[in-house]
C-alpha cells in the first residue's frame, strides 16, 4: 500500500473508533495489540493487512475499506451554492413502515402507492419476504404490491435485516393474530440512546401478548384467551407504541378504546389504512382512539400513504440554511403548523398556497415558497411536544436553522438520551454548538459556514442536518458512510442536485 493510502485508511480508523465512543486502548484490547500500534495505524504509519482492516472493522462495527460496491458510500459536497426551483415531498417513512407491517393483517392483497425506496422500507421488506410474504414493485416500481402466505414462515426470519431496523418491533402487534408463539430479534436503526420497548409490552399484555426478552430476542407468547377488560391507558404517547396497539385491537374481536395515543401523523396514516380493512376507528387525531376490530380481515386494499412532513421541514431548513428561493410542494401543513409559527417569529419569509387532500382524500397540503430571510433567535427555547406540538424528529433542523439567524438558542431534546450531543457536529462545519448537558444545546448565530470532512453521525435526522450546513459552507466537504441518511430518505443528494446543490457519491478503495 502507498503511504498516501495509509494515511487514508488510518483516518478512517480514527474516525470510525471515535463515533464508537473508543479509546485506542480500548480498540487495542479488541484486536489483541497494543496500544502504540493502534497510534501508529491511525497515522498512517504502519502497513497493515486486509486482514486486520477487516478485524478493525468487525470490532468497529463499521466497513473501513470496500472492494467493489458493497462498501460504504460517501458524498462529497460543493457548498456555497444557492438553491432555486420547486420539489416534492415524497411520502412519509414512518407511515410506509407502518403500513408494511400492517399488510400482515390481511390475507389479501394490499398495493401501497409511491412507497419511499428507502433502506428502512427495503430492510421491513427483507424481512416479510424471509417469512414468505410476496413483495413486488409495480406500476414501474413507483407501487408495491404485498401478498402474504397462508401460514407465514416466522422461524426463517431473516435477523441481520431486522436487526437494523427499529421498526421490526411493529411486527408484534400483527404477528400475535397469526401465531402463538415466535420471536423477533432487537430493534436495531439509529443510534438515539436507550429506548425501552416496556411500553409496547405493558400495551400488548391487554390482549394475552406476554414477551421475555433473551439472548437478543423478544420471545412472544399468546394467550387468545385474554382480552382488554378496560381501556388502554399507555404509558408513554409514543408514535410506535400507539400503531402496535392499533395493531393488535384491529384483529381483537371487540371494542378496544386506546388513552393517551399519539395522534402524529403516521398513526393517522395507519388509521386510515385500517379504515380501508373494514376496522373503524373513532377519534383519530385525538388522544383517545376507540377501535372497533374484526376477527378476521381478507380483503384486498390499495391505500397511498400521505407525504411526509419531516422530509418537508428537511427541504425548508435546506432552504434557509443556504439563502435560497425554494418552492416545496405536496406539505402537510397540519403536521408543520408550530415549526412554521415558531419560524414566523423568528422571521422567516415565505408564502402558502391554498389547500388541497392528499391521495388519501384526509392530509391537508399546501405549496410553500421560502425565500431568503435575515432570522433572529426565538424568543422561547426550541423543544418538542407530542402532536400538534413541535415534531421531536424536527428538532435538529432548527440547529442548522438557528446557526444562521441572530441570537442565542437553546434546543432542548428531552425525548433521546444523546441525539442533542450529535448536534455539536456542526461546530466542525463552524456553528457555535454548546452542549449543555446530554439533552441541550446553546447555539449562537449568525455562522460563517466552512468545509470539513467527517463521519456522518449515526443518527438520521442530525445526519442529514450535517450534510445541509456543508450545502451552505464555502469549499468542499465530505461526509462519510451515509447509510443512515438512505435508511430515511430517497435519491436525496440527486434530488438536491436537480435545485442547483453539488453532491457527489463516491466510495472507498
Amino acid at each position: 500500500m502507498t503511504d498516501d493510502y495509509l494515511v487514508r485508511i488510518g483516518r478512517l480508523i480514527r474516525d470510525a473508533r471515535q463515533h464508537r465512543g473508543w479509546t485506542q486502548l480500548q480498540l487495542a484490547d479488541a484486536l489483541a495489540t497494543s496500544q502504540s500500534a493502534v497510534n501508529r495505524i491511525e497515522r498512517g504509519n504502519q502497513n497493515i493487512s486486509l486482514e486486520m482492516i477487516a478485524r478493525i472493522g468487525e470490532a468497529l462495527d463499521s466497513e473501513i475499506v470496500s472492494l467493489g460496491y458493497s462498501g460504504p458510500m460517501h458524498l462529497r459536497v460543493v457548498g456555497g451554492r444557492r438553491l432555486s426551483g420547486s420539489i416534492d415531498v415524497k411520502t412519509s417513512k414512518n407511515a410506509c413502515v407502518a403500513l408494511l407491517c400492517a399488510s400482515l393483517l390481511t390475507s389479501g392483497r394490499t398495493i401501497l402507492r409511491k412507497v419511499a425506496r428507502i433502506e428502512e422500507v427495503y430492510r421491513i421488506l427483507e424481512v416479510l419476504a424471509s417469512i414468505g410474504v410476496r413483495a413486488r414493485w409495480i406500476n414501474e416500481g413507483s407501487d408495491l404490491e404485498i401478498v402474504p402466505p397462508a401460514r407465514l414462515e416466522l422461524e426463517a426470519m431473516d435477523t441481520e435485516a431486522a436487526r437494523r431496523t427499529r421498526s421490526v418491533i411493529m411486527f408484534l402487534g400483527p404477528l400475535m393474530h397469526r401465531a402463538e408463539e415466535f420471536r423477533i430479534p432487537y430493534a436495531g436503526g439509529c443510534d438515539l440512546g436507550t429506548r425501552t420497548v416496556q411500553p409496547h409490552m405493558s400495551a400488548l399484555r391487554h390482549f394475552g401478548l406476554d414477551i421475555t426478552a433473551t439472548g437478543g430476542f423478544y420471545h412472544a407468547q399468546v394467550d387468545r384467551g385474554v382480552s382488554p377488560s378496560r381501556a388502554i391507558v399507555l404509558t408513554e404517547r409514543g408514535d410506535t407504541v400507539t400503531e402496535n396497539a392499533l395493531l393488535a385491537a384491529a384483529r381483537h374481536d371487540g371494542v378496544t378504546v386506546i388513552r393517551n395515543a399519539s395522534s402524529n401523523y403516521m398513526v393517522q396514516d395507519l388509521c386510515f389504512f385500517l379504515e380501508e380493512l373494514g376496522v373503524r376507528v373513532e377519534g383519530v387525531g385525538t388522544t383517545t382512539l376507540t377501535v372497533h376490530g374484526v376477527a378476521s380481515i381478507e380483503c384486498d386494499v390499495d391505500y397511498s400513504p400521505s407525504e411526509d412532513p419531516v422530509e418537508a421541514m428537511s427541504l425548508l431548513a435546506a432552504a434557509v440554511v443556504t439563502s435560497s428561493e425554494l418552492t416545496i410542494c405536496r406539505v402537510p401543513v397540519e403536521f408543520l403548523e408550530i415549526e412554521l409559527a415558531v419560524l414566523e417569529e423568528m422571521g422567516l419569509d415565505h408564502d402558502r398556497g391554498g389547500e388541497y387532500p392528499a391521495a388519501n382524500g384526509r392530509t391537508r397540503l399546501v405549496d410553500l415558497t421560502v425565500r431568503p430571510s435575515k432570522l433572529v433567535s426565538p424568543i422561547d427555547k426550541i423543544h418538542p411536544m407530542p402532536f400538534p406540538g413541535l415534531n421531536i424528529d424536527n428538532v435538529p433542523f432548527f440547529a442548522a436553522i438557528a446557526a444562521t439567524a441572530q441570537g442565542s438558542t437553546l434546543i432542548h431534546d428531552w425525548v433521546y438520551d444523546n441525539r442533542a450531543i450529535y448536534l455539536t457536529e456542526l461546530t466542525r462545519l463552524g456553528a457555535s454548538v454548546k452542549l449543555l448537558d446530554p439533552h441541550r444545546v446553546l447555539v449562537e448565530g449568525p455562522t460563517r459556514w466552512r468545509s470539513a470532512e467527517m463521519m456522518c453521525p449515526p443518527a438520521l435526522r442530525p445526519a442529514v442536518v450535517v450534510l445541509l450546513a456543508m450545502m451552505a459552507a464555502e469549499g468542499t466537504s465530505v461526509l462519510r458512510n451515509v447509510y443512515v441518511i438512505n435508511r430515511g430518505y430517497e435519491d436525496l443528494a440527486e434530488r438536491l442536485n436537480a435545485l442547483g446543490a453539488r453532491i457527489e457519491t463516491f466510495r472507498d478503495i
